[in-house]
């Protein structure tokens, strides 16, 4: 007789049960690796009339210079007249995850985004994580603007106040770990035990206190790495001799990018930043080396092919991408180091959902499905009237 197959996996869904699909941005114009970039395009943008503004628009069927549209949630300004009427001050970009570990800006308009997805935005604060499920996946503090994939944020409301988990989890997980379990120890495990399986991101809970706590120890590591300073945090330091830096001086413009596996060195151009580990330069998201990923998009707008807003950019390299490159490489290496600890985890004889079905835990009501009510205001929808949500 043969043994019983083993009890499918919990998903990431079972466990975040509100998801969100990605920000459609419909024009590329609107985000950009450096504010002044976008700057530059909304003074060009708005400086243009008649068919030159429209042509640099780039209407779709969704936005348009003509149609309205409300105000983002969050922000404390935001014009909702027609875009042709009267665009309004700029709007002062935001931090985004545009690509794996790609940090840009976005320009916050509602107007200039064909789905900006507002029930994102009015539980974007400085308490909020989110998860975001491709064959990676990406734990973030910013809000992800970049390819299609499923965002499932940590807490329902803002200020941190409901947690996005079945109903009832932490409750039954502190009582079978003997302990208290936040929402964000669920994420971090979630980092360390979920893999990617037929059925979406699966996650096994571990029935074992024990395996609980040496997975939520390896997590709180890959959370602390992968949030890069962010919400106050300190940014993850290499030890002193394996710290990237600049040995030789970036030309005015970086046309391309090398590297040397025996000295370690990362060249753009004529400039040089060792020691760069060769899992950070080998680490990939999504089937693309992040750091040649990372240099492309601060390349797109010199491309042959970028016209319009796109091709408005700087003439110089920023030194601000200096910075953010030595970081990267950095989180990059890091997160190098803990992959062997992170694959060769295992969660043990896990939790299963007939066990959370028993205990009124799966499956996770309708509601727990759909975005929590979390106004305290009326929203300005367009042309200045209260939104009906």
């Amino acid at each position: 007789m043969s043994a019983d197959p083993t009890p499918p996996s919990l998903t990431l869904d079972d466990l975040m049960p509100w998801s969100v699909g990605a920000l459609r941005l419909g024009r590329d114009w609107v985000a950009a690796p450096d504010p002044a970039m976008l700057r530059a395009r909304w003074t060009a943008l708005t400086g243009a009339a008649g068919p030159d503004r429209d042509r640099l628009f780039r209407p779709t069927r969704t936005r348009t210079p003509t149609a309205g549209a409300a105000a983002l949630p969050g922000l404390r300004a935001g014009s909702t007249a027609r875009f042709a009427d009267a665009p309004g001050a700029f709007p002062e970009p935001v931090r985004v995850l545009r690509e794996p570990f790609d940090e840009q800006w976005l320009l916050p308009d509602q107007r200039l985004i064909d789905l900006a997805r507002p029930e994102l935005w009015r539980v974007r604060d400085e308490h909020q994580l989110f998860a975001v499920e491709t064959p990676e996946l990406l734990v973030t503090a910013h809000l992800p603007a970049g390819r299609p994939a499923r965002i499932h944020p940590l807490h329902r409301r803002p200020g941190g106040a409901e947690p996005n988990l079945a109903p009832g989890l932490l409750p039954l997980l502190g009582e079978r770990y003997g302990g208290w379990v936040t929402p964000e120890d669920v994420l971090c495990w979630i980092l360390a035990a979920g893999r990617p399986g037929p059925r979406g991101y699966e996650v096994p809970l571990a029935a074992d206190p024990g395996r609980w706590r040496a997975g939520l120890e390896l997590g709180h590591r890959l959370l602390t790495v992968r949030l890069r300073g962010a919400r106050g945090g300190e940014p993850p330091r290499l030890p002193g001799g394996r710290r990237p830096y600049v040995r030789s001086a970036l030309p005015a413009w970086p046309r391309e990018l090398a590297y040397d596996p025996q000295t370690q060195t990362l060249s753009l151009g004529s400039g040089a930043v060792s020691p760069v580990p060769a899992g950070a330069w080998e680490y990939e998201a999504n089937g693309t080396r992040v750091l040649e990923a990372w240099f492309a998009a601060r390349q797109a707008h010199r491309a042959p092919g970028a016209d319009g807003l796109e091709a408005l950019g700087p003439a110089e390299w920023p030194q601000a991408w200096t910075s953010e490159l030595l970081a990267l490489v950095t989180t990059l290496a890091l997160l190098a180091d803990l992959a062997p600890e992170r694959a060769a985890f295992e969660a043990g004889p896990p939790l299963t959902a007939e066990a959370l079905g028993a205990a009124g835990v799966l499956p996770a009501p309708r509601w727990a499905r759909r975005p929590a009510s979390v106004l305290d205001h009326q929203e300005e929808g367009p042309g200045g009237q209260f939104a009906l949500l």
